[in-house]
């Protein structure tokens, strides 16, 4: 099995990685996540993290996020190793990071101005009117000039997706992390977010990390896809690359074929016993 998730171009420069997973291994309780995942991502690219359900992609990106802790491994993300615990560390960097999480995660009490300064107000001391000058111009930015006095419950989905994504540029960010950002919407409106998604890039010149289930977005937006599977990072390549790989594996992810799930029943119930106890029938014993 071909794995280049760490490799990089020859004539690259060492300091174009501005993030590095080293061996990053995460259970929750007995059953294992992530599996010595690597993987560099590389200053100014699109990277997509693309997997089906269950493979590992959410968890991986809340470990990026500093949101959980791994068993084991290391995080490093624009030189700052986030998993060495040093809180003031990770609340530094998180200034120069943005987030566009999945559902929006906008406050419904709020209106739309008001949801994008909250990273002005929790990490500088900008004065209120500077702030929604801000706003303002991230949200026109993102299409939704004149909509900053409206509340959530009054914005379409695709709105809230664009708000999200004027919270998470509002500070510049060297790096900006998508969560799922097409998911849920038709697919011109979701076409429109990955439209929105290389505008961004072009324009303010971030490196974008999107976890992405949708094949369609990440064929178009991608200069890199890591394919996750069940825990483990199966190749890391092109576009092109990805689509011509002949790991039946990621062929099967790519045209949604299910993998063969016959079970054999000893082997299942041995596995059940090894991860989460003896068989009852040997606690009667």
């Amino acid at each position: 099995m071909h794995t280049d998730a760490t490799n990089t171009d020859d004539a690259a420069p060492a300091n174009e990685t501005v993030i590095s997973v080293r061996e990053l291994v995460t259970h929750y309780g007995p059953r294992p996540i992530l599996k010595s995942v690597e993987l560099d991502v590389r200053d100014g690219e699109i990277l997509v993290i693309m997997g089906g359900s269950g493979s590992g992609k959410s968890t991986l990106l809340r470990h990026m996020l500093g949101l959980e802790a791994p068993t084991s491994g290391t995080i490093r993300i624009l030189e700052t190793d986030i998993t060495a615990g040093d809180a003031r560390a990770l609340a530094e960097l998180r200034r120069r990071i943005g987030v566009a999480f999945q559902s929006g995660a906008l406050f419904s009490s709020m209106t739309v101005v008001e949801n994008i300064v909250l990273p002005l107000v929790e990490h500088t001391d900008l004065d209120p009117v500077t702030m929604k000058i801000m706003a303002r111009l991230k949200l026109e930015v993102v299409g939704l000039a004149g909509f900053e006095e409206l509340r959530p419950s009054e914005l379409s989905g695709g709105m809230i997706k664009r708000a999200a994504f004027a919270r998470a540029i509002i500070m510049d960010p060297k790096i900006l992390f998508c969560d799922e950002p097409s998911a849920g919407l038709d697919p011109a409106v979701a076409s429109a977010i990955d439209d929105l998604i290389l505008d961004l890039r072009a324009a303010m010149g971030m490196t974008v990390v999107v976890v992405t289930h949708e094949l369609e977005s990440a064929f178009k937006i991608a200069d890199r896809i890591a394919v996750l599977d069940n825990g483990q990072i199966l190749f890391v390549g092109t576009v092109e690359e990805v689509r011509g790989h002949p790991s039946e594996r990621i062929q099967n992810l790519l045209n949604r074929r299910p993998e063969d799930d016959t079970i054999d029943p000893d082997a299942y119930l041995d596995r059940l016993t090894r991860e989460y106890g003896p068989h009852p029938d040997e606690r009667r014993r």
